[in-house]
Parts: structure tokens; sequence; C-alpha cells
């Protein structure tokens, strides 16, 4: 056998690939296949399922009549993806470089909720934002809200589960990646008078703040100018107090293989997931997850389903093939260039 592996070296990586692909090959590749195939049927559960190519017209008009749950579907999840990097970034860059002895029960508090179903952490979110809850009954007991202010069956309870839920999956990588950046080089920057980024963080965290805030504010359907301007108030504290330059010039570069991994992890399962907004929203707020479901297990609608779920599938290889082309996936192959 030694000699066999020497003799033809190739064997050995098959080998070692042969049970990821064939996994793949079942449960991923065939399953596509058989939904691209049912994209193209017509029928129905009685008079059977017929083939026809003819029938690409499941895909101009499922396009076509959801077109608002795509668009609110890429919203939602771009937002979560947003908020999750907001607060992950920090908090990992916290546990990696001030978390001393405490790393792993830090870590441990961070996937501590996966211990527990996905199901329930989203239900109790109910709790959280309901109408006499303990965020908004406080403040309807102070008096600073009004009785008939709520948050649950809105787009803050979405996006506010999805990035609750999803946050662990930004985390996870964008620490992973801080772990591995060399202190000496951020120790080397600062010598060279790398020190805080003013006036320049100012100016770009008032940019970056504003544009950020003022999005939300139109997701959130709020006064998007206040919200700017707060916003705006807020980055430029941050970048002038906070960011330094060696952390715009070694740390967050080196730490860029995290950002785009969790993003992808965030998003990706974000833009399909539909228990957010069945529990936490309202007909308003269905994504297209939610009219995927409802198609394929109340409606038995498999042409449509598949036509929805292959459509979704195409999008989402497109935007992480873009995403990567913008990034530069060789660089952070090999950890991004100082």
């Amino acid at each position: 056998m030694g000699t066999l592996l020497k003799r033809h070296r190739w064997i050995a990586p098959l080998a070692l690939l042969a049970p990821g692909i064939l996994w793949l090959l079942v449960f991923y590749v065939w399953p596509a296949f058989q939904m691209f195939i049912a994209s193209f049927w017509s029928g129905s559960l009685e008079t059977g399922f017929t083939f026809s190519l003819s029938n690409y017209t499941n895909y101009t008009e499922a396009i076509d009549q959801f077109s608002e749950q795509y668009l609110r579907s890429i919203v939602y999840a771009g937002t979560a993806t947003v908020l999750t990097f907001l607060i992950a970034y920090p908090l990992a860059y916290t546990i990696a470089f001030k978390g001393g002895r405490y790393k792993n029960l830090l870590l441990f508090l961070v996937v501590a909720p996966f211990f527990t179903s996905f199901l329930l952490r989203t239900i109790s979110w109910k709790i959280i934002l309901g109408d006499g809850g303990p965020f908004l009954g406080l403040f309807k007991d102070l008096g600073v809200l009004p009785e008939d202010s709520r948050l649950l069956a809105t787009p803050i309870a979405v996006i506010s589960g999805i990035t609750y839920n999803f946050l662990p999956f930004m985390t996870l990588p964008v620490y992973v990646a801080l772990e591995k950046v060399d202190i000496r080089l951020v120790e080397a920057a600062r010598d060279l008078y790398a020190g805080p980024w003013r006036p320049g963080g100012a100016i770009v965290g008032a940019l970056l703040g504003g544009v950020l805030a003022g999005v939300l504010g139109v997701v959130f359907a709020w006064s998007w100018p206040l919200m700017a301007a707060a916003g705006a108030l807020a980055g430029g504290l941050i970048g002038w107090l906070l960011v330094s330059e060696s952390f715009v010039r070694v740390t967050f570069p080196l730490s860029l293989p995290g950002v785009f991994a969790g993003s992808l992890l965030t998003f990706i399962p974000a833009i399909g997931d539909y228990v957010n907004a069945e529990f936490l929203g309202n007909p308003e707020t269905r994504m297209i997850g939610n009219v995927i479901q409802n198609k394929f297990l109340t409606q038995n609608d498999y042409p449509t389903a598949s036509a929805l779920s292959f459509t979704l599938m195409a999008g989402i290889l497109v935007v992480v093939a873009i995403y990567a082309r913008i990034l530069g996936t060789e660089e952070l192959s090999t950890g991004g260039r100082v």
C-alpha cells in the first residue's frame, strides 16, 4: 500500500476528499438538481406533475409576483449582517486583545445561546419585545413612551431577532482572525507614529455613522434625518476617540478574512430565514423564506416553490461571487496586505 501511494500520490488527497464530495453530491447537488427539474413542472398533486421547458414562466411569474418579498429579504438580511458586524467586531476585538485569562469564558458566553433551540430563542424575543415586556413596559411606566407604542410585529422585531440569532456566526470568525494578528505588528505601527487617527477618524466615522444610521432609519421607518445626524455624531466621536491608524492600517486589514467569512455565514442563512418573520413579524414583514415555506408545505405548489428556491440560491451565489471579487479572495487567503 505504501509503495502504491508513493507511485500515485494523487490517491491520498482524493481519498480524503471523497467522503465530503460524496456528502455534497447526495445531500446538496442531487436535491438542487431535483429542485431545478421541479421548477419546470406544471400540474398539481391531484392531476400529477409534468415536465416541460416551456414552463420557464414559473420563474418569471414567481419573481414578478414575489419581488417585494425578495427585496424585503435582501434588506432585512443585509441590515442584520451590518448590525451583527457592528456588535460582533468590538466584542471579538475585546475578547482577542483584552480577554486575558477570561477568553474561554467569554467565548463560551458567545456560543451559549446555541445550547437552546433556534425556535425557543426566537419565541423568547416575543416576551422581550412584547407590549408589556421588560423593555417597552418599563418605558411606558416611566411615561417616556405612549401606551400604544409597540415593537412586536414590526420590521424592528424581525431584524432584531435575526441579528440576535446569527450574532455568533459573525463573532467567532472575526475572533479567530483577530486572534491570529501578530501583536508585534501593531506595536511596530505604533512605534512608527500610527497613533490616534485624527482628524481623519472623526471625518470617516461621521460619514459612515451618518450613512448607516440613515439607512437604518429608512428600514425601520423612523425619521432618517434625525437618525443620520445621531449616527454621524456617534461615528465621529468613535473615530476621534477610539480609532487609531495602527488599527486602520494593520489590525482591520488582517482581520478581513474573518469579516468575509462572518458576513457570508450571517447573510446567507438570514436571507432565507422565515422563523423570525413568522413569530416576530406580521403579514407586511414576510420574507421570501415564508413564501417558499407556504408554497411547499401548505399550498403544495411545488413548481413555484422550486422556482423561488432556485432563484434565491442562484442570487446568493452571484452575490457571494461579487463580494469575494470586491474583497479579493487571493488577498484574504494570504491574510491580507499590511
